[in-house]
C-alpha cells in the first residue's frame, strides 16, 4: 500500500500571527490562503515538502455545543489541544533562530530519556511545536 501524508490541521486564533510564525520565522511557504478575517484556512509547508499543515479556525465542526467550543478554546490556550513534531539537522541553530525571532520557548534543547534531543515552542495559537534533532540514517 502506498499512502503518504497530504496535510494535517492545526488551529489558529490569529491568522496574521500564525503567518508570521510559520512563514516568516520558520521560513515555510504559503501554498493557499482561503477565506477572510479570522475565518481563514492557510496551508503552509517547508519548501519541497509533500506534506503540509493547514492552519484553520478552531472548533468549526458541525454539532459542537458552546461548551465544546469553550473547552477547545481552553485546550488551545494551554497548549494541550494540538501539536506538531518537526525535525532538523541542527537543533541548536534552529532553537537560537526561533528564540531570537521571539518564539515562545517552552523547553530549551535537551537530551530526552527515550534517546531524542529536542526543544519545544508554542506557536501564536498555543499549539505545541516540538523540534527534534534529526538522527543519522
Amino acid at each position: 500500500m502506498d499512502i503518504t501524508i497530504q496535510a494535517t490541521f492545526l488551529p489558529h486564533t490569529d491568522p496574521e500571527a500564525s503567518l508570521a510564525f510559520y512563514r516568516d520565522l520558520l521560513g515555510w511557504e504559503v501554498r493557499a490562503d482561503v477565506g477572510q478575517g479570522t475565518m481563514r484556512w492557510i496551508t503552509v509547508a517547508p519548501a519541497g515538502s509533500g506534506a503540509a499543515v493547514v492552519l484553520e479556525p478552531p472548533a468549526m465542526a458541525e454539532g459542537l455545543t458552546d461548551g465544546h467550543r469553550t473547552a477547545i478554546a481552553e485546550m488551545i490556550e494551554n497548549g494541550s489541544y494540538a501539536f506538531i513534531n518537526l525535525t532538523t539537522p541542527d537543533l541548536d541553530s534552529a532553537f537560537d533562530e526561533l528564540q531570537a525571532g521571539g518564539a515562545d520557548v517552552v523547553q530549551e534543547p535537551a537530551d530526552q530519556p527515550w534517546g531524542a534531543r529536542d526543544c519545544v515552542f508554542r506557536d501564536p495559537a498555543g499549539n505545541t511545536v516540538r523540534i527534534q534533532q534529526a538522527q543519522p540514517a
